[in-house]
């Protein structure tokens, strides 16, 4: 089933605060130029002992000492002789030395200035300046996202991102110029009908959650977003609130068939319906290629329904269904913040959704071992799940003790025991 787009709890709210979070996060704010930051050195002056010090200021008082002033006349010196400017200077008592930033101009050599400013017996050491960044997003719905909290998704991008991983995405169609996917689907095909670009609501929606972008200062960030995404238009909307989409049999196939032409190594479906014999084949070789499937299940069925229910179909439901069988994995699935068309945002429930999430998840594995089978993938997802004795499901996926169980060693908040990957409860 193509999952409906959920009732959304308090809609002005929500609205009003991605407004909000979109006007205060402009990405260009007190943003580093890095051009600069590489033109500049630190430089380490000698503190001396403080018993060898007339100046010494026994009470701690660092900054209060004459011989500071005495060291800032010297940086100053030792700026003019090399052309540098001093742009700040720090204390670092700890360390027994005055920290000073100069910067140099744009024609100098860095390596050569590095070793004639360290030549210096005043200087206790001069190294470039580095940029470090924080591992996390500055996308604002980020931290509503469940992923963000429930599998550090942030911590886990620091291994892998899905790059080089191709995704196809069979669904209803998917607005490109979105600013969160504006440059992330490589790939835009339609097999409904003759119009080129369709924008509906299904499909953008998945197509956000599988790979918006990551650090673009809007929106939320992908699970893996810089995996290749195929836009594969198989199924269309029916009604204007985006609620209904239908597909066919022969739609679902080109879209199939063309997945398998471009190498696709992921494949998300998330929809459903009877069990169909062309689909079940191309489904079959697919996987004998090793593409992994992964489908939305309809948790009004016993098994899941089609084709979610395929032998090897990774069958995904969202986290509040009950009752459902052992086979089918359980995936965040209310409230998931994503892209909608209009270049907008808005929240979502259902299987779909859960769907296209360890969709994104499959990528990141993937990055971190491209030649897993799609067999290998499930005893990941399954072996990692059932480290989480505390839950109420056994089958609730933990991407961190996946991403773990697939590196050989702890990508976020968990432990190995046993070569295993054990998550704490959350």
């Amino acid at each position: 089933m193509i999952a409906r787009t959920a009732h959304l709890r308090g809609v002005l709210a929500v609205a009003l605060c991605v407004l909000a979070l979109n006007v205060c996060a402009d990405p260009n704010v007190a943003s580093v130029d890095r051009s600069i930051v590489e033109r500049q050195i630190l430089v380490m002056l000698h503190v001396p002992p403080a018993h060898f010090r007339p100046d010494a200021n026994y009470v701690g008082n660092y900054s209060t000492q004459v011989g500071r002033a005495a060291r800032q006349r010297f940086a100053e010196e030792l700026a003019a002789k090399f052309k540098l400017r001093v742009v700040d200077d720090w204390p670092m008592p700890s360390l027994g030395v005055d920290c000073f930033v100069m910067e140099a101009p744009s024609d100098v050599a860095m390596g050569k200035l590095i070793d004639e400013v360290a030549m210096d017996a005043r200087v206790e050491w001069v190294q470039s300046m580095h940029l470090f960044y924080l591992r996390s997003h500055n996308d604002p719905l980020f931290p509503l996202q469940p992923t963000a909290s429930l599998w550090h998704l942030a911590e886990i991008h620091q291994f892998a991102t899905g790059r080089n991983v191709r995704v196809a995405e069979i669904d209803s169609g998917v607005e490109i110029d979105h600013p969160d996917l504006r440059g992330r689907v490589a790939i835009v095909r339609n097999f409904v009908d003759g119009r080129d670009a369709v924008a509906e609501t299904h499909g953008t929606a998945v197509a956000g959650i599988i790979a918006a972008r990551a650090d673009d200062g809007v929106g939320i960030v992908g699970v893996a977003p810089q995996a290749v995404l195929m836009a594969l238009r198989a199924c269309w909307q029916t009604s204007s609130d985006g609620n209904l989409a239908v597909c066919s049999s022969f739609t679902l196939a080109k879209a199939l068939q063309f997945a398998l032409d471009q190498d696709a190594n992921v494949v998300n479906l998330s929809l459903g319906g009877p069990r169909d014999r062309l689909l079940g084949r191309l489904l079959d070789v697919a996987m004998s290629r090793g593409v992994v499937i992964v489908a939305a299940a309809d948790p009004t069925s016993s098994d899941g329904g089609f084709p979610a229910s395929a032998s090897g179909v990774l069958a995904v439901a969202a986290d509040d269904a009950h009752d459902l069988p052992t086979a089918i994995l359980l995936a965040p699935g209310r409230d998931i913040p994503t892209t909608l068309p209009g270049q907008r945002w808005g929240l979502v429930n259902g299987s779909s959704f859960a769907s296209a999430q360890v969709a994104g998840l499959v990528a990141l594995l993937l990055e971190v071992a491209p030649h897993q089978k799609p067999q290998q993938i499930r005893e990941t997802l399954f072996a990692s799940e059932t480290t989480l004795a505390s839950r109420q499901h056994h089958n609730i996926v933990d991407a961190c003790a996946a991403i773990a169980n697939t590196l050989g060693t702890c990508a976020c908040g968990c432990s190995m025991v046993g070569g295993t990957a054990s998550a704490p409860s959350r």
